[in-house]
C-alpha cells in the first residue's frame, strides 16, 4: 500500500514537471542555453512514465527538477532590480517608522537654549503619548498624557504648518502666573536657583538674516516633578533678584511677566478671522484669567491664567527670547506630536570646507532632560 501511494505521488509530481518544461521548450523563454539538458531530461521521464517504470522515473525525477527550477522558477533578478527593491524596502520601513514612532527634527531657534541650540538634529518619540492618523491631529488612541517638565514638539495652534518644541510648564486646570521672571504653579513658585550670572553667553542665529551673534544671559536651574533643567533670562535678573531680596519689592516687574492685562485676549488664544474663527487648527480653547489680588507689587502675584482642558501650557527655556504661551495661549493636546528623546546631531556655525570644525561632539548622543 505504501509503494503504491509513492509511485503514485511520484507520477503525479512527475507528470506535473514534464508539462512545465515542456510548455518552456514550447515558448523558447528563460531557458538560458538549457533546452538540450531540459529536453533529454523531459524524454527520460516521459518514457518512463509511459512505460509505468516508476523506477526510471524517479531516477530522472531529480535532473528534471532542478533543470525547471534554475530555468522556469527562479529567473535572474539584476542588480539593479536587487538595488531598487532593498531601497522601496527601506523608504517603506522608513516611513512607517516615522509615522508611528521616531521623527526627526532640526532646532531652528534659541528659544529652547540651554537644552536644545540651534542645529540640534533630535529624535521624538512619537508613541509615548499614542498613536495618530499622519499627517491629521486624529489620534487613535492614547496611552498617557504629557507631564509637567517634559520637552515636546507640537503643531503650533495658530500657525498649523509649523512644528514647534517648548518645554510642558503646566497641564489642564492648573493656573499658571510669571512675576519678575519667576513661574508659578497653582500659586507656587516653580523652584530655581542661580547658577551663573557675569559670564553667561550663547550664540544666536538671526533667522532672516542667518548671521550669528553672541548674546549676554543668566543661567538659572529649575526643578519640576524630577526635571532638572537649566534656563537662560536676560543678564540683569540676578542684579533685579538681589534688590527685591534687599528692599522686598520692586518698582516694575518684567515686559514677559503674564499675564498682563494690556495684552487683552490675545495672549490667551488665537486672533480670529473675519468669519470669527480663530486663526490656526480651530481647536485652542481660550483659557481664563482671574484676578487673586488688588493692587498687588510687581513681583507678587495678583492674577493667573486657568489652563483650559485638553491643553498645555509651554514654554521656551531660554525665558527672554521665546515665542510662546504667554503670547499664543495654551496648545490642545492632540496637537502634540511626541516628546524630544536625544540630539543624534549638532553644529554651529559653518565652517566652510572644515565642516568637521562645525560639530559639536559633546551634544551628539546626550538625552534632552
Amino acid at each position: 500500500m505504501r509503494a503504491a501511494t509513492l509511485d503514485h505521488r511520484v507520477r503525479r509530481e512527475a507528470e506535473l514537471l514534464s508539462r512545465e518544461a515542456r510548455a518552456a521548450l514550447a515558448l523558447k523563454r528563460n531557458l538560458r542555453g538549457k533546452a538540450s539538458e531540459l529536453a533529454a531530461a523531459v524524454r527520460e521521464v516521459d518514457a518512463g512514465l509511459a512505460a509505468k517504470d516508476y523506477r526510471k522515473v524517479r531516477h530522472g525525477l531529480p535532473m528534471l527538477d532542478a533543470l525547471v527550477d534554475e530555468v522556469i522558477k527562479r529567473p535572474d533578478k539584476s542588480t539593479t532590480r536587487d538595488y531598487i527593491e532593498s531601497i522601496v524596502a527601506a523608504i517603506l520601513i522608513a516611513l512607517a517608522l516615522r509615522a508611528v514612532v521616531l521623527e526627526a527634527f532640526k532646532i531652528p531657534s534659541s528659544s529652547m537654549y540651554p537644552t536644545l541650540e540651534i542645529n540640534d538634529h533630535i529624535f521624538v518619540n512619537k508613541f509615548i503619548y499614542g498613536i495618530r492618523i499622519p499627517f491629521t491631529t486624529i489620534k487613535l488612541f492614547e496611552w498617557r498624557k504629557p507631564k509637567r517638565g517634559e520637552v515636546i514638539v507640537f503643531i503650533q495652534p495658530c500657525e498649523p504648518d509649523r512644528d514647534y518644541i517648548k518645554r510642558v510648564v503646566a497641564t489642564e486646570r492648573q493656573t499658571v502666573e510669571v512675576r519678575c521672571n519667576v513661574v508659578f504653579v497653582d500659586g507656587k513658585p516653580i523652584e530655581h536657583r542661580l547658577m551663573l550670572g557675569e559670564g553667561c553667553t550663547y550664540n544666536d542665529q538671526d533667522e532672516q538674516t542667518l548671521r550669528w551673534s553672541v548674546r549676554e544671559c543668566s543661567e538659572y536651574t529649575e526643578s519640576v516633578d524630577g526635571h532638572d533643567y537649566l534656563t537662560y533670562h536676560d543678564p540683569a535678573r540676578p542684579m533685579r533678584d538681589e534688590r527685591l531680596a534687599k528692599d522686598g519689592s520692586l518698582l516694575s516687574g518684567d515686559s514677559r511677566d503674564f499675564p498682563l492685562i494690556e495684552h487683552g485676549l490675545l495672549t490667551q488664544k488665537c486672533s480670529l478671522q473675519p468669519d470669527g474663527l480663530p486663526v490656526g487648527t480651530h481647536n485652542q480653547k481660550p483659557g481664563e484669567i482671574v484676578v487673586t489680588k488688588q493692587n498687588a507689587g510687581a513681583c507678587e502675584t495678583q492674577m493667573h491664567y486657568v489652563v483650559p482642558e485638553g491643553h498645555v501650557f509651554v514654554m521656551g527655556d531660554n525665558r527672554g527670547n521665546s515665542n510662546d504661551s504667554r503670547y499664543w495661549g495654551s496648545v490642545p493636546i492632540e496637537n502634540i506630536k511626541g516628546k524630544a528623546l536625544f540630539i543624534w546631531l549638532s553644529y554651529g556655525e559653518w565652517q566652510g570646507m572644515n565642516f568637521w570644525k562645525s560639530l559639536r561632539f559633546d551634544r551628539i548622543g546626550n538625552f534632552v532632560k
